[in-house]
């Protein structure tokens, strides 16, 4: 979070504390000082993110294989000025910001709430003004760079923390980042993401020696202006008298600086004439209304001692700072063995939430691209819960009387306050010969246990006895197949119309490139398309957390977004779908994809049939002037085939008319009915 107002301080006010940087020049200076070390930006990848997704398209789902080429374009810049890059992630919440992550996602949820009233009065996205990040960015982000060879951690405390420990422990050039907690430790420089220019590769390098000049106080002061003015240990809530009685002595009270500027120069006045020293210190908690917590001053002060420093403000005896994180010392998980793998494979980012459950049995999901007002389609996160009940109960062993440890979920929907975590019952799947245990699934080799693996993976999504069919297909469609199987099965109102969009998708995905799929132009955007979009992209994300859990009977690239899905791409797919556009120009004239197209819709409704759920033609229509011509169509669209799947939703369509008469133009799937439009033809049964 950092020190709020203080970045936007520092550009306003204390202009010298910003220096324009050559980081070519910075590199050379450091390989000539220091031959044996080649020159390091350790990157706050979180605070990077937004300045890294620059497709045009946001709103659909995120535009992943163009986002790719960035990220890949981006490290080459650095590569050839022979810079290395180590990109650090946010790897839990903290409970100390716990509050704050509460309060961000209220924020984003009326963020998103006024875009959705933005797409559907203008059916198009907004500018740049409203953007909000692609559903669970950062988490595919952190894949993206690792399959692009770069060093990525995930970190298992603070990412700043973490973040300026190594920048100090590595010598490195320097932070990259967005965040002003940089200008409070003492580490290496600190550099702005915002203000990168790649091709030149200069940068705004903040100064701590100018900022503390400027403000008249030293870099020990730092750590103390910081907890003073608020931040993510002392809440701004009980400074405010202090904040009164430094301005009234304030030498900047009478100038024309808004409040909080005031208030910045007010208490570094008044810290200048404080000695540096415990008994200071002691005066200050002794000041402050800090309710029953007398201590909340040293712990701030504390969290900005990295490993190896001292401050004057805290005892000798407990500055050398190396506390524990929490997840070692209550694991909920308790063998050891386990537990340290599923530890190395989080740093390391290759697995995915799999840690934190095991450590103390919690998981967060923040805010997706959802519209609050389509009572149609439930919250992700309650969609994909029973898959996550699933997960927990192969992740977590039952306690005596067979009682499993339930998992506290922080996750966003529309109707949960947010006020305390959910308490999440695990619940075993229905897996054949039982659920093995982690030794097993993670440690264990043979072909038996790889298809233990499939089996379990698979049982998570209520598909354990699809195994045979799902492995005979490229592994990003199976994966994909299996969570559109799921999505279909749990959401009531996803249509025939949704499910051929979804299916076209995968088929004409592969094999654009990034630049294609950039070219490609959309003349509107449909909110629900929109909404679906980011359903499916947090659907995978569930994926990857059953595949950790499993022991990677996947590989992870194979259910990357990149992989199986492009935003732009889909609203296109749902648009046609919905407007009746025959199979053919929904396959883009492609013939080769008409067997794969009706076989895994043969699929995916065979399963749906088996539990009882009846996918229905509802077309919504679009609206869309789109003044779509008449096509000749390929006969081999049209031509019964034995290869083709026969639907199993035949007679269920016929009657579709009298089910749903106010569905627009009221036709079922096939063009039962109209045999001159045969739109979405299928073979007669």
């Amino acid at each position: 979070m950092g020190v709020r107002g203080l970045q936007g301080f520092v550009a306003r006010v204390c202009p010298d504390v910003c220096k324009t940087v050559d980081l070519r020049e910075m590199a050379e200076k450091h390989r000539v000082n220091h031959p044996d070390f080649p020159p390091v930006i350790v990157v706050d990848a979180m605070s990077c993110v937004r300045y890294w997704y620059t497709p045009e398209f946001w709103v659909c789902g995120g535009q992943w294989r163009e986002y790719l080429a960035i990220l890949e374009d981006f490290i080459n810049v650095f590569m050839a000025a022979g810079i290395k890059l180590v990109f650090y992630f946010d790897g839990v919440v903290e409970d100390k910001k716990r509050e704050e992550w509460i309060k961000r996602r209220w924020n984003n949820t009326k963020e998103i709430t006024r875009l959705f009233q933005f797409i559907k009065t203008h059916r198009k996205q907004p500018g740049r003004e409203m953007f909000v990040l692609p559903s669970a960015l950062p988490t595919f982000t952190r894949y993206a760079l690792k399959s692009l060879g770069q060093e990525t951690v995930c970190t298992l405390q603070e990412a700043d923390f973490e973040v300026a420990a190594y920048g100090l422990q590595h010598n490195c050039i320097g932070i990259l980042g967005q965040d002003s907690d940089y200008l409070i430790y003492n580490t290496c420089p600190y550099f702005s993401i915002e203000n990168l220019r790649l091709d030149r590769l200069v940068t705004v390098m903040y100064s701590r020696e100018e900022l503390c000049h400027a403000l008249g106080i030293s870099l020990t002061h730092l750590p103390l202006f910081a907890c003073l003015l608020g931040n993510d240990v002392v809440p701004e809530s009980l400074l405010e008298g202090f904040w009164h009685k430094c301005l009234v002595t304030s030498p900047h009270k009478n100038t024309s600086y808004n409040r909080r500027t005031k208030i910045l120069l007010a208490v570094a006045h008044y810290i200048s004439k404080i000695p540096c020293s415990c008994s200071s210190l002691k005066c200050l908690e002794d000041m402050l209304p800090l309710r029953s917590d007398k201590t909340l001053l040293y712990r701030g002060l504390k969290s900005y001692l990295l490993p190896g420093q001292q401050s004057p403000w805290i005892p000798s005896n407990v500055t050398d700072f190396q506390v524990l994180p929490l997840q070692q010392q209550s694991a909920i998980c308790q063998d050891k063995e386990i537990f340290q793998l599923a530890k190395e494979q989080h740093i390391q980012s290759e697995n995915y939430s799999v840690f934190n459950i095991l450590s103390n049995g919690v998981i967060e999901c923040s805010n997706s691209l959802e519209d609050d007002c389509d009572t149609e389609i439930p919250g992700q996160s309650l969609i994909y819960r029973p898959a996550r009940q699933h997960i927990y109960s192969v992740l977590l062993e039952p306690g005596k009387g067979g009682a499993y440890p339930l998992v506290k979920e922080w996750v966003v929907y529309f109707g949960n306050p947010l006020k305390q975590p959910e308490l999440i019952q695990p619940v075993q799947p229905s897996v054949p010969g039982g659920t093995p245990n982690l030794k097993t699934l993670w440690l264990a080799k043979g072909p038996d246990v790889e298809k233990q693996r499939y089996s379990t993976f698979l049982a998570c999504f209520h598909l354990q006895d699809e195994m045979e069919e799902l492995q005979a297909l490229e592994a990003p469609v199976a994966g994909f197949c299996c969570l559109l199987t799921y999505l279909m099965m749990q959401v009531s109102s996803l249509s025939l119309e949704d499910l051929n969009a979804f299916v076209a998708l995968i088929l004409c995905l592969k094999g654009k490139s990034a630049a294609q799929l950039a070219g490609l132009q959309l003349a509107e955007v449909d909110s629900r398309a929109v909404h679906l979009g980011a359903v499916l992209v947090r659907g995978l994300t569930t994926l990857l957390m059953a595949n950790s859990a499993c022991g990677f009977p996947f590989k992870m690239d194979d259910l990357m977004p990149w992989a199986v899905f492009d935003g732009k791409l889909f609203q296109e797919k749902y648009q046609q779908s919905h407007r009746g556009c025959s199979v053919e120009e929904l396959l883009e004239g492609n013939e080769s994809l008409y067997t794969p197209f009706q076989n895994l819709k043969s699929f995916i409704c065979k399963v749906c049939m088996a539990k009882k759920r009846m996918i229905q033609s509802r077309p919504r229509g679009n609206g869309f002037n789109t003044g779509r011509e008449q096509r000749d169509f390929n006969p081999r669209f049209q031509q019964p085939r034995r290869s083709h799947f026969v639907s199993p939703y035949h007679n269920q369509m016929r009657g579709f008319v009298q089910r749903n008469p106010q569905s627009q133009g009221g036709r079922p799937c096939g063009g039962l009915g109209h045999p001159d439009r045969r739109r979405f033809h299928l073979p007669p049964r």
